[in-house]
């Protein structure tokens, strides 16, 4: 298993002040190989759950709650963590799409916002392949505003209505589409090169994203898992059985 340190003050300063972190070796080429090989087999309809496999699937549980990861994410948000989701994001060669750059916020608002998440290289990444990009500190100036997004050619798209349900048990419905930031300038993306086995925890106010994979033969390979502090409160129904990440 490979193994990390734990954050250091300098590190956790960093996290705060850009809202990302980018921290190699956080799994093994082993552990990597390993998760590649059980993606690429058939399982069991009961493990598909969509953005909650790692209730079921028992490689995807093991990520979700490796120490590595979990060790760092119990130092960022101050305490014990649940796990939101998780999901992998594999991006195929010659245009395989990107995410919109968004807030995680937005689509998963919670009380007091503890949301952050870990997103894992399982391939080398980096602007070549689609790899990861973030607006440094774009955390600090909250909720931006945001349209729909345009862009079928670059982006994944989705559409459906959630229910929301507050402490008080007040339920309303909010629909929701890929969100794209406004008035976002090139200039401010930062696109990262994260080795594979590393990976970037990120404050669910930071704005990131992908772009399409423009490589003619580079996949992208990549997984994330999105963690609140234990006594958060979910506002959207289908996450708040959110379960406790444990080492």
């Amino acid at each position: 298993m490979s193994t990390t340190g734990p954050l250091t003050p300098g590190q956790v300063d960093q996290f705060n002040r850009d809202g990302f972190l980018v921290v190699n070796n956080l799994l093994s080429p082993a552990e990597i190989a390993a998760y590649i090989e059980h993606q690429s087999k058939p399982r069991p309809k009961e493990w598909n759950l969509g953005l909650q496999c790692h209730k079921a699937d028992p490689m995807i549980k093991r990520l979700a709650n490796h120490p590595n990861i979990l060790s760092i994410v119990r130092q960022l948000v101050g305490g014990r963590a649940r796990i939101v989701q998780s999901m992998p994001l594999d991006k195929a060669p010659a245009g395989g799409k990107g995410i919109p750059l968004h807030q995680d916020t937005h689509y998963l608002p919670c009380e007091p916002n503890t949301l952050m998440a870990c997103w894992i290289a399982v391939t080398d990444t980096d602007a070549g392949n689609g790899g990861f990009c973030v607006v440094p500190a774009s955390h600090k100036r909250g909720l931006h505003p945001t349209h729909w997004s345009q862009d079928p050619t670059q982006r994944e798209e989705f559409e459906t209505t959630y229910t929301m349900r507050d402490r008080a048990g007040k339920e309303w419905q909010v629909p929701m589409k890929r969100f794209e930031i406004d008035n976002l300038r090139q200039q401010d993306i930062l696109p990262l090169t994260i080795p594979k086995g590393g990976g970037v925890f990120f404050h669910g106010m930071i704005i990131h994203g992908s772009f399409a994979n423009p490589s003619p033969d580079r996949i992208r390979r990549a997984w994330a898992v999105h963690y609140v502090h234990e006594k958060t409160w979910l506002l959207r129904t289908d996450v708040q059985d959110a379960v406790m990440a444990e080492m």
